[in-house]
């Protein structure tokens, strides 16, 4: 069994899956970085999802995350894996079927008036972070627009499935609110 460690990146440096080596900072390696962070806070908020059709969905996105890095490392020869304007459409549809059983949008509610969706908001918040650094990419070099779509609907399933999630225990933003 190969070893998990190579000491090859002990100076700061690390390979592309072409062999190319580039420093840790390097923007693409932020990318990875974020979006291996946001598929694990998606998993941390999944331990505690109740309804089943929700965990699904997330479960569903944390595969796809894991394709994103794919594409955006390896330019998506055939074979590898793919994101694709059909999860895009999945993620809609899965968006659609949570506001609607809230009712709609209505407004931004703030995080933290249950642990399940303030997970979710924080994982939402990082998935923008990795859509803002795979835009930060695309300005110079090729990137795959659905993965660039999916990242933005992404977000946005966050964020509906945090609100539906935490149903009945929301804090409304109030622009006006009192101070203490």
């Amino acid at each position: 069994m190969a070893k998990i460690y190579t000491r090859s990146g002990d100076e700061g440096s690390t390979s592309l899956p072409d062999g190319t080596r580039v420093g840790k900072a390097d923007p693409r390696i932020e990318l990875y970085g974020a979006l291996d962070e946001a598929n694990c806070l998606i998993g941390l908020a999944r331990v505690n999802v109740v309804d089943s059709n929700v965990d699904a969905v997330l479960e569903f996105l944390q595969h796809r995350l894991f394709n994103c890095a794919g594409c955006l490392a390896t330019g998506q020869p055939s074979g590898q894996p793919s994101v694709s304007a059909e999860d895009v459409a999945s993620l809609e549809a899965a968006i659609d079927r949570f506001t609607d059983r809230m009712g709609g949008f209505r407004g931004f509610m703030l995080p933290g008036c249950d642990e399940t969706s303030a997970r979710l908001h924080v994982a939402r918040t990082v998935v923008r972070r990795a859509e803002r650094a795979v835009a930060h990419v695309a300005a110079t070099e090729p990137v795959d627009p659905n993965v660039l779509a999916f990242l933005n609907r992404a977000s946005d399933l966050l964020y509906a499935a945090a609100r539906f999630s935490g149903a009945g225990n929301e804090c409304v933003w109030r622009p006006d609110a009192q101070r203490p």
